[in-house]
């Protein structure tokens, strides 16, 4: 069982190399190898293991926006102000597609749960579903009128969810079904800038409004309204079990909530500035990264349980296997454990 009382903080260095500002970071799914995009068109990765940049990737005309692995890790996107989504070979650095549809900005991407689709979101108002296989059109999400800032799929791989400047919420059927609408759910008041889904299929959207809110998405029935951050919500995360949900602000603070309640459990100050991400390991550690700073909250784990004859239990906490990189922008920078 996930507890979110038990934190503590892992100390970062920092690792260099892009020439302008840092934008996005991802990571692949075993935390080994990281990718970042910089306002320098350039995409970097690098191994988290041994610490050193692996290999500098060329072909955006404009700064990377946004970044993702594949869940098997054999690939990974990034996105660009080129109006571009470029897909790379993990193992070998080469691209195997370049994706274009966009009219403006890519600012999101995200792989679906199979790693067979891509969803990416635009300045031009629409998010596009790419097939990657062929590295074509799917479908184009029309409907919302502004900057598409965030999407996610959910794990049954049956819906896609975008969240727009337009202070809306809408989630897509990945395969149209003739009775099956587009849901659209309505309640903030400020540019949505972060969709995330639940294994168990809850979606949570951060906002401006400096609200989160938590939605049945089969039915569009909003479950609470999680009240608490004085800043922007820039970054939602779910625990594996489904029951806690992060929330990462520019008021630098990550708030932990109770999904079951819509309680707020645990209040993490001072931890990042501009928060970019947010996200929890299969081991419970909680990477909150920002723009001047970054932090990991590693929640020990109990591996070992032993009865005493004459006794009570004894617990002996393991230590947790940290191996997480993430962003700095305004410092040029890579922080690494």
């Amino acid at each position: 069982m996930f507890d979110p009382e038990n934190y503590s903080h892992v100390n970062l260095k920092e690792f260099s190399g892009h020439k302008d500002e840092v934008n996005c970071c991802a990571f692949s799914p075993d935390w080994e190898i990281m990718v970042t995009g910089a306002d320098d068109c350039l995409v970097r990765v690098w191994n988290t293991v041994t610490a050193k940049m692996v290999c500098k990737l060329r072909g955006h005309k404009g700064a990377v926006k946004s970044c993702a692995f594949s869940n098997n890790s054999k690939v990974f996107a990034t996105a660009s102000y080129d109006t571009t989504v470029r897909v790379w070979q993990t193992r070998t650095g080469d691209c195997l597609h370049v994706l274009q549809g966009h009219t403006k900005s890519v600012e999101t991407v995200v792989f679906s749960p199979d790693c067979s689709k891509l969803c990416s979101g635009s300045w031009d108002c629409s998010a596009i579903m790419w097939d990657l296989q062929q590295g074509c059109v799917l479908r184009i999400l029309s409907g919302h009128s502004s900057l598409v800032q965030a999407c996610d799929f959910d794990y049954k791989d049956k819906h896609a969810a975008t969240g727009s400047w337009d202070y809306s919420v809408r989630v897509w059927p990945v395969s149209p079904v003739a009775d099956e609408k587009v849901k659209v759910l309505r309640g903030h008041t400020s540019n949505v800038h972060a969709v995330v889904f639940s294994r168990l299929g809850f979606l949570a959207s951060g906002s401006w409004d400096k609200t989160v809110r938590l939605w049945n998405p089969d039915t569009s029935t909003l479950l609470f309204v999680l009240d608490g951050h004085t800043g922007w919500v820039k970054a939602l995360a779910f625990t594996m079990d489904s029951l806690y949900l992060a929330s990462a602000a520019d008021d630098d603070t990550v708030l932990i909530w109770d999904v079951t309640s819509g309680k707020c459990t645990k209040e993490l100050q001072g931890l990042v500035d501009q928060v970019h991400t947010c996200k929890y390991s299969t081991e419970g550690t909680l990477l909150a990264a920002g723009a001047t700073a970054v932090t990991l909250m590693v929640r020990s784990k109990h591996v070992r349980t032993e009865q005493k004859t004459d006794g009570p239990e004894i617990t002996t906490p393991a230590t947790p296997r940290v191996n997480l990189t993430c962003q700095s922008s305004s410092s040029k920078s890579v922080y690494l454990k």
